[in-house]
């Protein structure tokens, strides 16, 4: 049996400097949102001058991914947690949409950094958001998997409309390592995703502050809906 290797002192300082300045440019988004990340603000918090940065990572874009594919991991742990404490794929489902919401509503700067206006980093990242390795594609996989077998449960017919269907959604059969369900379902996948997060993005943007006091009596009626629609087909 190998062991492995003892990272050596130098390599150690490099990981801690790494977190360091990954830490700082986290701080910096939090404390005054994306738009305050930038290398002279990280390197002057760090205690380094800015072309030392570029020893750590090669562009801006480069930190900032770095950033949000750490986040969309806590993200990814949050919802997964989430599911974890109940049994069935639908009461799944819905703890896992609770527990999106609530991680959201808890980190309103980096729920903004994911899936706000892109920043530099963030556009880039989005180049490579066909493959299954992207963060997002396995933030969206734990959703997945309960809803696959959901959706096998309910013994739904093949729709004639699949192969078109399959065509349309290329792009998201990609990301999640080709047809683990069938077309049909992989859309009400999508229509799924896009009411859940369209009701948190109104909530933690605060656009629903002209018309509700409490949010949550509206997303559970949403939920329930969605829970409806799906089971009744």
């Amino acid at each position: 049996m190998t062991t492995a290797a003892v990272p050596t002192r130098r390599e150690r300082q490099r990981t801690a400097t790494l977190n360091e300045i990954k830490q700082t440019a986290r701080r910096l988004l939090t404390d005054h949102g994306p738009g305050a990340i930038s290398l002279r603000a990280i390197a002057r918090e760090v205690g380094m001058s800015a072309a030392a940065l570029y020893r750590y990572f090669p562009s801006l874009e480069a930190l900032v991914a770095d950033v949000c594919t750490d986040v969309y991991g806590e993200l990814r742990d949050a919802v997964d947690a989430a599911g974890a404490a109940t049994e069935g794929p639908g009461p799944q489902l819905v703890a896992m949409a609770h527990g999106f919401r609530h991680w959201s509503i808890a980190n309103p700067q980096e729920f903004a950094l994911l899936f706000g206006t892109p920043v530099p980093g963030v556009a880039e990242l989005e180049d490579d958001c066909e493959s299954p390795d992207h963060p997002g594609a396995r933030l969206g996989a734990v959703f997945l998997g309960p809803f696959a077998q959901l959706w096998d449960e309910l013994h739904r017919p093949a729709d004639p409309r699949d192969d078109e269907l399959r065509e349309h959604l290329a792009p998201m059969l990609a990301a999640h390592g080709g047809e683990v369900i069938p077309p049909r379902a992989m859309l009400t996948f999508l229509g799924a995703w896009t009411r859940l997060y369209g009701m948190v993005a109104l909530e933690v943007f605060g656009h629903l502050r002209w018309a509700i006091t409490d949010v949550e009596p509206l997303f559970e009626a949403e939920l329930a809906a969605f829970v409806r629609e799906l089971t009744v087909g």
